[in-house]
């Protein structure tokens, strides 16, 4: 009725060439030992953050769990089409409650093309090396330091609208490795 995740759901899609179980996990703070169940299972987890009201309280709860299960993170601002939202200001305050690492992925294919490169190369001292070097970061210098949780990849739209979420599937199907699993 609220339209709250009370119980974790499970979905399978294709993303590109490559098959995704999508696990949605109760984000209020009356479900999360639901939530918490399931980090252990993840590959990479998808922070859904509410434009609107910025980094709350429950947020760090889960930021700190994500942190605990070394679970590389993606973070997908919602609600951007509502009164009051700026992206800027988001941004700094996810870099100041969350982490300094954490970057706005939609400047990649933008005129601030080399702004986004700088962000990232400053999130690892080999990357930064690399970059200082040959003005570039390749994709899979970028993956690695997504998945070694020293990047944290952000996108901002409105999920109600559509806005944002090409370009959040497109970076989700770019940035994340494949993981090997035992037969």
């Amino acid at each position: 009725e609220r339209g709250i995740t009370i119980f974790s759901k499970q979905a399978e899609f294709e993303l590109g060439n490559r098959g995704i179980t999508l696990l949605d996990t109760p984000g209020h703070v009356d479900f999360s030992a639901e939530m918490e169940r399931t980090l252990q299972v993840l590959d990479y987890a998808i922070l859904v953050i509410n434009g609107a009201d910025g980094v709350q309280g429950h947020t760090m709860t889960l930021w700190r769990l994500l942190a605990r299960y070394q679970i590389p993170t993606f973070l997908f601002i919602n609600k951007m089409d509502q009164d009051g939202t700026d992206k800027e200001k988001l941004l700094a305050e996810l870099k100041k409650r969350l982490s300094d690492n954490c970057v706005d992925f939609t400047w990649e294919k933008s005129d601030l093309q080399s702004r986004f490169l700088e962000d990232v190369s400053v999130c690892d001292e080999e990357l930064l090396e690399k970059y200082l070097e040959t003005e570039k970061i390749s994709t899979s210098n970028i993956r690695k330091v997504i998945k070694e949780r020293k990047l944290f990849p952000c996108f901002f739209g409105s999920a109600l609208k559509m806005t944002g979420v090409e370009e959040f599937l497109h970076g989700l199907e770019k940035y994340c490795e494949t993981p090997e699993y035992p037969s």
